[in-house]
């Protein structure tokens, strides 16, 4: 009876089976499996699982097809890696995040200068920063790349140029099985363990490189992190045709970075010094191949900006114009601005930095989506510790507002006719020249508002439009935005850009016993001072209408000179006084350039164009028949930027 039962069973689902063959042969199709979530991930995040003293580390050299050291073998870059030994056992691939830099083997990385690490026998054992030690057991591989020639890779430093780009673009390519790659005994190196995405971050020339790899449009890199990154080669020498500085250039950075040999790379640093045309400050094609922001169109990534707005080195024109270029073709980003200078956010708001970072790479790279591209597009550091969200950069609504320069030394509402002679000064410094704005001092010209009669939002980029005659072919024009009112400030013009390094740490991520994942803590560089240069900006009168074709002033002449200022984010209070404070030549900042030439400025058609979001029924400044009176002494450190100083803090 019970082989009975069976045979009935049988007959009756082989019945079924061949019914639903003839009848509905789709039905007989097993319906998709969603695949499982792998063990790092839960729910909407990534999670530490993986053993990191575990994971393997390994070292490939990618080749590139460029040969710029001219030894007629193709260049490699090297990529030192590092990814979780238990997804390469299961099979699951995992997303890459990559640090391309110069700096890994000759200057380091972080506030405490890290460098790269390795065994006798070549493996890897230190990475550089915390990405390694706090993503690998979360299901991420990191990936160390050394620029060409630097460090272990072949070829010569391009300073930005056509080699440095597409030398990282080529281990993107390599990681999307569109390139080849090889482990140091020559055996070919495969990445069939990732799934090609790419998010690449990095501080100053770092995220300088992730610009310009975002900018080729490359597949597989998802998004890019730039933090105090370059934008324009050219805007990072020189302003308007004003040269920063011609020793430190880059001829001289290539060889400071370098990792070959003097003499292999000597004939590329002379084309990089004869292609920077010192002579002229002029922008050119050795420029325009450095330039980014026209290639914003190609950007693919989505693009998370962080500066100081008080960046001196990498200044905010940088990531302003990057910035304003994706906007207009729509690209996802997000943004953080803060009152330091040449700093990591790792350094300046690490607590809130590393989950959001987090959230940013587990919703690119991993697919999860969690809250991050909901959150404000904008977090701004309103006053030392103290952020503010915002849903926009710059602020919504705002406007470029024209302020007229008054004859009483006023700046604005009302136009004034009259003329402001400026002579030029060659040992103004920059302390001087903001300091007392009430007194006469010859070289300088100072524009006071009345004081605020309501807070005034600054947002974006000012620029400066002068009338001038000029009894030179030529003068450098400074210009600077001072904030006049005491209150606490963060001093970012000292060594620590801002902060201050305390001797106690923290620790991000697992450690090994010779790569640790503590780093010692930070606080900001906070003093009581009478007043802030918001901004400043150079130009030479000469590049007045061209930056490729300048041509001298005819003296007596009228000419009309225009140039931005750099960008900045500020809200004034009640009761401060903003200021427009002139001069011609510059030694604190610019290389000095003095032509001794006067200035005449008609201020009946020179004004500040002021980007400002204002109240509904509130007016930007406050109606001023003369200049009020200010007390305000710039401190100490408002002093050169030495140009030493400006390059050495360039990491």
């Amino acid at each position: 009876m019970f082989s009975t039962s069976l045979r009935r069973v049988a007959l009756a689902a082989a019945v079924i089976s061949a019914s639903a063959l003839l009848v509905a042969p789709e039905a007989a199709a097993s319906p998709p499996v969603k695949p499982a979530k792998p063990p790092h991930v839960r729910g909407t995040e990534t999670v530490p699982v993986y053993d990191y003293a575990a994971a393997i580390r390994e070292s490939v050299w990618v080749t590139t097809g460029l040969d710029n050291d001219r030894d007629g073998v193709p260049d490699k870059v090297a990529v030192d890696l590092v990814r979780p030994r238990e997804t390469a056992r299961a099979g699951v691939r995992i997303p890459v995040i990559m640090d391309a830099s110069p700096y890994y083997q000759c200057c380091g990385r972080g506030n405490e200068s890290e460098l790269k690490k390795y065994a006798a026998d070549g493996t890897v054992t230190k990475f550089p920063l915390f990405y390694d030690n706090y993503f690998v057991p979360r299901g991420y591989a990191f990936a160390a790349v050394d620029f060409n020639g630097t460090s272990r890779s072949t070829g010569c430093g391009d300073v930005g140029g056509r080699e440095e780009i597409l030398g990282v673009k080529a281990v993107i390519d390599w990681l999307n099985g569109r390139g080849t790659a090889a482990y140091a005994d020559g055996t070919p190196a495969r990445a069939d363990w990732t799934t090609g995405k790419v998010g690449m971050i990095g501080k100053s020339w770092d995220g300088s490189v992730a610009n310009g790899v975002a900018a080729t449009g490359v597949e597989g890199l998802e998004t890019i992190v730039p933090i105090a990154a370059i934008s324009s080669w050219y805007d990072y020498y020189r302003d308007n045709g004003v040269l920063y500085t011609a020793d430190f250039g880059p001829a001289w950075l290539s060889g400071n970075v370098s990792g070959r040999p003097a003499q292999v790379c000597q004939p590329l640093r002379d084309d990089l010094l004869a292609g920077s045309d010192n002579a002229t400050g002029n922008f050119n094609a050795f420029w325009a191949e450095r330039d980014f922001v026209p290639d914003a169109r190609k950007v693919k990534a989505s693009v998370f900006v962080v500066h100081g707005i008080n960046d001196q080195n990498v200044e905010t024109k940088h990531f302003a114009q990057w910035w304003d270029a994706l906007a207009k073709r729509g690209v996802p980003r997000k943004i953080w601005l803060a009152q330091t200078g040449h700093v990591d956010p790792f350094d300046f708001r690490r607590a809130d930095w590393v989950p959001t970072l987090h959230r940013w790479f587990d919703y690119w790279l991993q697919g999860l989506h969690n809250d991050v591209m909901r959150e404000p597009m904008a977090s701004l550091e309103r006053s030392p510790d103290g952020w503010v969200d915002e849903s926009t950069w710059p602020a919504r609504g705002a406007f470029s507002l024209p302020v007229p320069l008054g004859s009483a030394g006023t700046l604005g509402p009302r136009p004034s006719r009259g003329v402001e002679t400026i002579v030029d000064d060659p040992t103004m410094t920059e302390r001087r020249a903001v300091s007392n704005p009430n007194a006469d001092v010859p070289g300088r010209s100072v524009f006071l508002s009345a004081p605020l009669t309501h807070d005034l939002r600054i947002s974006g980029t000012p620029t400066v439009t002068l009338r001038v005659k000029v009894d030179k072919p030529t003068t450098e024009l400074s210009a600077r935005l001072v904030d006049y009112g005491t209150a606490p400030r963060i001093n970012y013009l000292t060594s620590g850009e801002g902060i201050r390094t305390l001797p106690t740490e923290s620790c991000w991520g697992a450690s090994t016993p010779d790569d640790d994942a503590c780093y010692r803590d930070t606080v900001k560089n906070v003093t009581t001072a009478d007043l802030a240069v918001l901004s400043r900006g150079w130009a030479d009168a000469a590049h007045h209408d061209s930056l490729t074709s300048p041509r001298p002033l005819r003296p007596g002449r009228w000419y009309t000179v225009t140039w931005r200022l750099h960008a900045h984010d500020a809200v004034l209070p009640t009761g401060r006084v903003l200021g427009l404070v002139l001069t011609l030549s510059d030694t604190d900042w610019t290389l000095p350039s003095t032509t001794g030439a006067t200035v005449d400025v008609d201020l009946s058609r020179s004004r500040l164009n002021l980007p400002v979001s204002l109240q509904p029924g509130a007016t930007a400044l406050p109606d001023a028949t003369v200049a009020p009176k200010v007390s305000a002494e710039a401190p100490a450190e408002v002093r050169a930027a030495v140009r030493g100083d400006r390059w050495s803090t360039f990491g």
